[in-house]
C-alpha cells in the first residue's frame, strides 16, 4: 500500500495537504508548523496504551508526509502528478521518524514561551502579524485574537489600537465586522476567555504544578480531550517560530490557541 493509500486509511484523506492542514500553496514554513501540529496530536508519548500501535502508525505516516512535502523535488512531482515516489530515499523505511521529528522541533519550557512574549509584544513582527491576520480573517476580531501569538482577551485594546491604526494610514481596508462589532459579542468574547483562564490556573492549582518542562508536560497530559488539543497547539506554534529560531512565517491561520 502506498502512501497515499496509507495516509486515507489512518487519516481519511489522501491529500497530503490536508494530513497536514494546510493550504496547497502553503509555504515550507506552514508546511513545518502543520507538521508539527498533528504530530503532536498522535505521538505516541501522549497516546493511551490501547492506541499506542494505531498513535505511532500515524506518527511515522505523518513524517513521511512532511518528509514529500518538504523536498523540492517531491512536492513538485506530487503538485503536477499527484503521485509520490515510493522509492525516494525520504521515504526510507529504515529512517527513525522520532528521531527525525526530535532534531527538528526542540522541547521548549514555560520560561521560553515567557522570554519569548516579553520581546515578541511590541515588535515590529507583532505588528506585521496583526495586520496579516486582520486582512486574512477580514476584520473579525474573534479570529484575530485565537490566531496571533501570545495575546488574550487582556491584549484586546491594545491589538484594536493597532488596527485602528493601520486603517486610519490607509495600510489595510476598513471592515465593518471590525468597526462596528457589537458590544455583545465583545462581552461574550470576554467571558469566554476568562472562564478559559480560571480553568487553566485551577489545574495547575490542582496538580501543585510549577513551570518546569516536566510540569508543563503534566498540564498538557491532564486535559480532556479538546482542551489538550488547544494547548498542543499553541505549543505547536511557539516550537515552530522560537524552539528553532525562526524569523519567519510567525503569523498563525487557523489554530486555536489556549488563553492565559
Amino acid at each position: 500500500m502506498g502512501l497515499l493509500e496509507q495516509c486515507e486509511a489512518a487519516f481519511g484523506a489522501a491529500n497530503l495537504y490536508e494530513v497536514l492542514g494546510v493550504r496547497r500553496e502553503a509555504s515550507g514554513g506552514e508546511i513545518r508548523r502543520g507538521y508539527h501540529r498533528v504530530s503532536l496530536r498522535v505521538h505516541p508519548d501522549r497516546a493511551a496504551s490501547d492506541r499506542k500501535e494505531e498513535a505511532t502508525r500515524q506518527f511515522q505516516l505523518l513524517g513521511k508526509v512532511y518528509a514529500v512535502l518538504s523536498d523540492q523535488e517531491q512536492r513538485a512531482l506530487y503538485d503536477e502528478q499527484g503521485i509520490v515516489d515510493e522509492e525516494s530515499d525520504a521515504l526510507s523505511q529504515d529512517r527513525d521518524w522520532e528521531e527525525y521529528w526530535r532534531l527538528l522541533f526542540k522541547k521548549i519550557t514555560i520560561k521560553d514561551i515567557e522570554d519569548f512574549e516579553k520581546k515578541y509584544k511590541g515588535s515590529e513582527e507583532e505588528l506585521a502579524d496583526v495586520k496579516a491576520a486582520y486582512e486574512d480573517f477580514k476584520g473579525d476580531i474573534d479570529k484575530i485574537m485565537e490566531s496571533v501569538l501570545c495575546v488574550d482577551y487582556t491584549d484586546e485594546p491594545r491589538i484594536r489600537k493597532i488596527i485602528q491604526q493601520a486603517i486610519d494610514s490607509g495600510e489595510v481596508p476598513s471592515y465593518k465586522v471590525f468597526v462596528k462589532e457589537s458590544k455583545q459579542k465583545t462581552n461574550a468574547r470576554k467571558r469566554r476567555a476568562q472562564e478559559e483562564a480560571k480553568e487553566a490556573e485551577k489545574t495547575r492549582e490542582e496538580l501543585g504544578l510549577g513551570d518546569g518542562e516536566d510540569d508543563l508536560k503534566a498540564l498538557i497530559q491532564s486535559r480532556n480531550k479538546d482542551r489538550k488539543k488547544e494547548i498542543d497547539d499553541f505549543l505547536a506554534q511557539m516550537e515552530a517560530k522560537y524552539g528553532n529560531n525562526s524569523k519567519k512565517g510567525g503569523k498563525k491561520t487557523a489554530p486555536k490557541k489556549a488563553k492565559k
